[in-house]
């Protein structure tokens, strides 16, 4: 992987996080802290950036949101 491509690939995944805080009204740091908690950034929105970053912004950060909605959900039951 080119510089290009890593530096690409970043670009995308701080808009992400830019998308969701604006969408829930919450500072980008927050959900950034909750992203990386539940390894939503690499484990997700990296990993699958070939297909997601073709969508349309809005369905990414719906898409996004959901995700990481349902990955703390998750994070929450395999803690009890």
């Amino acid at each position: 992987m080119t510089q290009r491509n890593i530096e690409d690939r970043m670009i995308f995944a701080a808009s992400c996080i830019e998308s969701v805080a604006r969408k829930w009204n919450l500072p980008p740091d927050e959900i950034y802290r909750r992203m990386k908690r539940v390894n939503l950034i690499e484990g997700y929105i990296l990993k699958h950036y070939e297909v997601i970053h073709t969508e349309s912004r809005e369905n990414i950060t719906e898409d996004i949101a959901d995700c990481l909605l349902q990955w703390e959900n998750v994070k929450k039951e395999e803690q009890v």
